[in-house]
């Protein structure tokens, strides 16, 4: 699930042992658990809904409980995100997935107190070579961020590596992508948003140090179209204000002095 931007500060970000990185990686696991399951089940004719009890099950029979469940009143385990949904899609009995769908599926576990939050895009079925493209550049976005996760690096060093990333999907597929404004990651530990907010965009060598342990979620958000987004009435709902698909890829990720430890597998 994303974060807001926050006034507020940190000279590191939060880091954690390599015990409590290890016990991360139990919750992130779970998630990944979760997401898989959802991403097998995903056909025709299936709701966003029957989506999200599947999720809820795999979690609780791994011991653990929804982050998102209640979450300031969110009605999910996911947020399903269909087409020109961004985040915070609500699962809902009436939101059949058909043929040619873009799904984003977030999704969020807490185990032994610790949070993993992860998201992954996918189609029902073979996509359009645009809605592929798009899935594919956001992914590789992520994975930019995720190689600058290292002690040394600024926060918004993680950010600029995003938006290089995307830039350079842009070169490989010819076309432009929007980032979306006003969303991003987020540091995530006991609580699964914690300051600072990452963007997805920026200059470098600003904002708190990454140290050994630091942890981030992080998660780029690319439409085919505009920057701009708008809140449905259901107050969740996060829609692209021109119409366009959007795609949604996001890790939790630890700063060590091994390189990156993605903690979502």
């Amino acid at each position: 699930m994303i974060g807001l931007p926050s006034l507020r500060g940190r000279k590191a970000v939060p880091h954690r042992t390599a015990g409590e990185l290890d016990a991360m990686a139990a919750a992130g696991a779970l998630v990944a658990k979760a997401l898989l399951a959802v991403r097998q089940a995903a056909q025709p004719g299936v709701s966003t809904l029957d989506l999200d009890v599947i999720a809820e099950s795999v979690i609780r029979d791994g011991g653990g409980i929804p982050s998102f469940l209640g979450y300031h009143g969110f009605p999910g385990s996911i947020c399903s995100s269909v087409n020109d949904r961004v985040v915070h899609g609500i699962p809902s009995a009436t939101e059949v997935l058909a043929a040619g769908d873009l799904v984003s599926i977030d999704c969020g576990a807490i185990l032994d107190d610790w949070h993993g939050d992860s998201a992954v895009t996918f189609g029902v079925g073979p996509l359009i070579p645009a809605d592929e493209a798009l899935s594919e550049a956001t992914r590789s976005a992520m994975e930019a961020g995720i190689a600058a996760m290292v002690p040394g690096n600024r926060l918004s060093d993680v950010s600029h590596a995003i938006e290089v990333g995307t830039h350079a999907a842009e070169a490989r597929h010819d076309r432009k992508y929007g980032i979306v404004e006003g969303y991003g990651g987020h540091a995530i530990g006991r609580s699964m948003h914690m300051d600072p907010f990452l963007p997805n965009e920026g200059s470098p060598g600003r904002g708190p140090h990454l140290v050994a342990g630091s942890v981030l979620a992080i998660e780029p958000m690319l439409t085919l179209g505009t920057t701009k987004t708008i809140v449905l009435e259901d107050e969740w709902t996060v829609v692209t204000a021109d119409g366009t698909r959007a795609a949604h890829w996001e890790h939790t990720v630890a700063a060590t002095d091994d390189g990156p430890r993605i903690l979502t597998l």
